[in-house]
């Protein structure tokens, strides 16, 4: 619209006179008037109609400043703001760089400016609000360059089972169901009514009357969110499944009877904590690859050594929660990640369960 407004005042062929009080007159030939319509770009003829001479306060405004200055008034400037750096940046609490940090920034994340001051940025980027140092962001059309670059457009559904269809027409067939749980990457709008979706790795196509389309743009994390998310990763590991071993009925029993030697006394946790560490060996390179082969091999197992594994496994009775952790630990289930050894606690760091650390 600003170039169809500086066309207005070179090429029109008129004065345009502006007056404080707001009054004005165009001067032109009646016969020019088509050919002064012609030359206006799109956007110049809802702010003055040259056929009734009229225009509204804002078109007055911005004209009269026009024709003033030779220059258009500043377009408001956008609040905002992306993060440029090849890692993450500190967000601190003041805008200070011996302010105490109150999250972090990743490469490609952006947010919306609060306030700026003396080099520094006040920002909000998801739940993260504290200041970054205008050396690390881009702002204006640097950011929303990036924006367009980094960001994604997330199609969320609006209704309780959505077709995902292989042509955009409600005659092609249906490769799909989706909830309103699930989440799909767009791709393109094809036209007012269908929108192209990667669903399984492949193109594919649903209504856009039962979807809402967003733009997102990667946020930072508080340092509330960062501890809770390192945690919830660190039990994952201690809990990923290990893949299941094939063993016999034997195997499941020995390994039963060992746990019950030694963690009979602690919790389930306990014991499918000595069972697991177990199994961790049977799938390591390190060592005897056979659960009997781990449980007798030399130094390791005391119960074993001095043939109390034995005696237990020998009269079977053996506690429903050893089997049970036994069983568990085969089918790959630890509480321990990959821990192959434990003991007593008291002077070796590692993770403490019950009253045995796992390292």
């Amino acid at each position: 619209m600003l170039k169809g407004r500086k066309t207005f005042i070179l090429l029109a062929g008129m004065i345009l006179c502006l007056s404080i009080s707001g009054m004005f007159c165009l001067k032109a030939q009646a016969s020019d008037q088509k050919e002064y319509l012609d030359s206006l770009s799109v956007g110049i003829t809802p702010i003055i109609d040259p056929t009734t001479g009229t225009a509204n306060d804002q078109a007055i405004k911005e004209l009269t400043e026009l024709a003033q200055t030779g220059k258009p008034q500043a377009a408001e400037e956008s609040d905002l703001v992306m993060v440029n750096v090849q890692v993450a940046m500190n967000v601190r609490a003041e805008a200070s760089e011996e302010s105490d940090k109150v999250g972090v920034l990743y490469k490609d994340c952006g947010g919306r400016i609060l306030e700026r001051k003396d080099g520094w940025t006040r920002l909000k980027s998801g739940e993260l609000i504290g200041w970054a140092s205008d050396e690390y962001l881009l702002f204006g059309e640097d950011a929303e360059a990036m924006a367009d670059d980094v960001g994604n457009l997330i199609v969320t559904i609006e209704t309780e089972i959505l077709r995902v269809r292989d042509e955009p027409n409600t005659d092609a067939d249906v490769v799909g169901l989706l909830t309103g749980d699930d989440e799909l990457e767009i791709i393109e709008f094809i036209d007012d009514d269908w929108i192209s979706v990667e669903y399984e790795e492949e193109t594919r196509y649903v209504s856009s009357e039962f979807v809402d389309v967003y733009f997102h743009i990667d946020e930072g994390e508080t340092l509330a969110a960062i501890k809770l998310r390192e945690e919830e990763e660190r039990q994952a590991k201690l809990t990923a499944n290990q893949g299941a071993v094939v063993v016999g009925g034997d195997d499941l029993r020995l390994l039963a009877a060992l746990i019950q030697c030694e963690a009979g006394s602690e919790t389930y946790n306990g014991k499918l904590a000595v069972g697991a560490v177990v199994m961790n060996r049977v799938r390591s390179g390190a060592y005897p690859n056979t659960i009997s082969g781990v449980i007798f091999a030399s130094g390791q197992f005391t119960p074993a050594l001095n043939g109390k594994v034995a005696r237990v496994y020998t009269s079977g009775n053996i506690m429903d929660s050893c089997y049970e952790a036994a069983q568990a630990a085969i089918n790959g289930e630890t509480n321990v990640g990959e821990a192959t050894h434990f003991r007593r606690a008291g002077n070796h760091d590692g993770l403490l369960i019950d009253h045995q650390v796992f390292w």
